[in-house]
């Protein structure tokens, strides 16, 4: 093949290309890019250009909107829209929202769950912990003991404050990372969390000191346990592809286009102010400090009047002239949509956020465009689902442990409700189809009018007024009767062919109009219309159902 391929060449001339080696320098350690996109999330105007100024590790760095210093005399007001902590904040709240239950195999340690739930109220804990692994992208739960509280202590760590060993790709350790300050001295704890104990490590800078040095971690000791039970559990909804075994923020990849997106938005608003009407005043009329007799001066906040020389033409007139100058407000609104597109693409809908830039959309095409939410929400819960009932099963089994009792396998799932229903509206009229169709039964349009938000109790109850209402008997084996209909049909000219027959939903139909009937509640000549109409029955044979022979 070597032969064939150098002949090849030789015949079409062809250079061999040049090995190159390319050096790519990353421009953020991990520590500086969660720095980043906290600070994205704070939404601290003052604080992204305090950052980006002191990052400036590349000339792209250098060229964004938060890094770049104004001229003097023109400067800018730099407006941070506040869309990163809405975009977090707003995913966080339908999660969480939708959180219903915890299931449990068993009773006692449902129980057992409970207390440890209500002790630590772990809902919020977990709203906390969404929240900051969509910032900083991941972070770890620990289980931790007081002599002060009976039940276990959660609590959550951000990925600026823990760090993760993998053996072949599996969690082996997690170190939780705990600063101090004692006596103007910084301290940092290190707890190592692994499979069987939890040790501690107290540095003072970077020099490793007892743990025993300064009175917050005098109490601590090391403990060894059953070594297949770790007291913290991993957790991270998106993986990085820049750091190994970490996790990646859902701002990671956006800090660009929030960036252009601020900008866009401080040139509109600079571009209104610069818009307002301006005064042109001759020298001699320009007012004058009343205190001092001076010139006032304008601003570039009001722009208020702008000095022009006096007219010393003879007859002339020094007037005050007004100029009001035109904003392109299309131009700004049109690359404001499409700045904000980008923010938005394959995080969220703009309608989940609250706006409809169109503000022509119906609910089916607003619902439609609820899908980017969904397709996010489901994949934060999917994490959950995996993450959640492995921590829970920590946290009961830390617990019987300090009991001295053995430890169990816990089998327990996490709920959640649908997101994006249609509305009841919506529901009504394709539920009512069906029924009117003979599609579907009485019970299965409460089951999908009103899912969980009623008792089985209550949709029994439900389906049993339903059908009285509509003279509708429960049969729980075929009569007599069905068999008569039957016969009846199959017996006229139309239905020689068998292919016409009743389903069951039309007998039973069928069977509530007779009765109905029998017990007068509909006269003869309409119950007879109902059926040839409804049921498609030739009038001959309806007539026989009641009374004529």
């Amino acid at each position: 093949m070597d032969i064939i391929r150098n002949k090849l060449q030789d015949f079409l001339n062809i250079q061999p290309a040049t090995r190159q080696s390319i050096n790519i320098i990353e421009p953020y350690t991990f520590e500086v890019n969660c720095l980043k996109n906290l600070i994205w999330y704070r939404g601290d105007s003052s604080e992204l250009e305090q950052f980006y100024k002191q990052i400036q590790s590349t000339s792209a760095d250098s060229l964004k909107f938060w890094a770049s210093q104004s001229t003097f005399g023109i400067e800018i007001r730099k407006i941070h829209t506040g869309l990163p902590a809405l975009i977090v904040d707003t995913l966080t709240s339908i999660v969480v929202r939708d959180f219903n239950s915890v299931d449990f195999d068993n009773p006692q340690l449902e129980s057992i769950w409970n207390d440890i739930d209500k002790e630590n109220n772990f809902k919020d804990i977990l709203s906390k912990a969404i929240t900051d692994v969509l910032v900083q992208g991941d972070g770890a739960f620990k289980i931790s003991f007081d002599s002060d509280f009976i039940m276990p202590i959660i609590e959550f760590y951000p990925s600026n404050s823990v760090d993760f060993h993998y053996n072949r790709g599996r969690i082996k350790e997690i170190i939780f990372k705990t600063p101090y300050i004692y006596k103007d001295i910084k301290y940092t704890l290190l707890e190592h969390y692994g499979y069987g104990y939890v040790s501690y490590e107290l540095y003072k800078g970077d020099k490793l000191i007892p743990i025993d040095s300064i009175p917050p971690t005098r109490h601590l000791q090391s403990a060894k346990f059953d070594s297949s039970l770790i007291m913290a559990v991993p957790f991270m909804v998106f993986k990085s592809c820049k750091f190994h075994g970490r996790g990646q923020s859902i701002l990671e990849k956006k800090s660009d286009c929030f960036d252009s997106f601020d900008e866009i938005y401080s040139q509109w608003i600079d571009a209104l102010r610069k818009g307002r009407t301006k005064t042109y005043i001759p020298e001699n009329l320009i007012p004058r400090n009343p205190h001092t007799g001076e010139l006032m001066h304008s601003n570039a906040f009001d722009n208020t009047f702008i000095a022009v020389g006096d007219n010393l033409q003879e007859n002339a007139k020094n007037q005050i002239q007004l100029d009001q100058p035109q904003i392109q407000h299309d131009s700004y609104l049109a690359t404001y949509i499409t700045a904000l597109d980008l923010c938005l693409q394959g995080l969220i809908s703009i309608s989940t956020l609250g706006i409809d830039t169109k503000k022509l959309d119906n609910a089916e095409a607003q619902r439609e465009k609820e899908k980017v939410t969904l397709y996010t929400r489901n994949k934060i819960v999917e994490t959950m689902q995996n993450t959640v009932p492995k921590f829970i099963e920590i946290a009961i089994n830390s617990y019987l442990m300090s009991i001295n009792k053995p430890i169990q396998e816990v089998k327990c799932s996490i709920s959640f409700g649908d997101y994006a229903n249609p509305s009841f509206e919506s529901q009504v009229e394709t539920v009512g189809k069906a029924k009117t169709q003979g599609i579907m039964s009485i019970e299965r349009c409460v089951e999908e009018l009103y899912g969980d938000t009623l008792t089985e109790e209550e949709k029994q109850d439900e389906i049993a007024r339903l059908k009285a209402e509509q003279g509708i008997a429960d049969i729980d084996e075929p009569s007599i009767l069905d068999d008569q209909i039957t016969s009846v049909i199959s017996a006229t000219p139309e239905n020689t062919d068998n292919k016409s027959l009743l389903n069951g939903a039309q007998i039973s139909s069928l069977l509530g109009i007779i009765q109905t009937y029998t017990e007068g509640g509909i006269s003869k000549e309409n119950a007879i219309a109902i059926v040839t109409t409804t049921l498609g029955i030739p009038i001959e044979s309806a007539s026989k159902f009641f009374g004529d022979s």
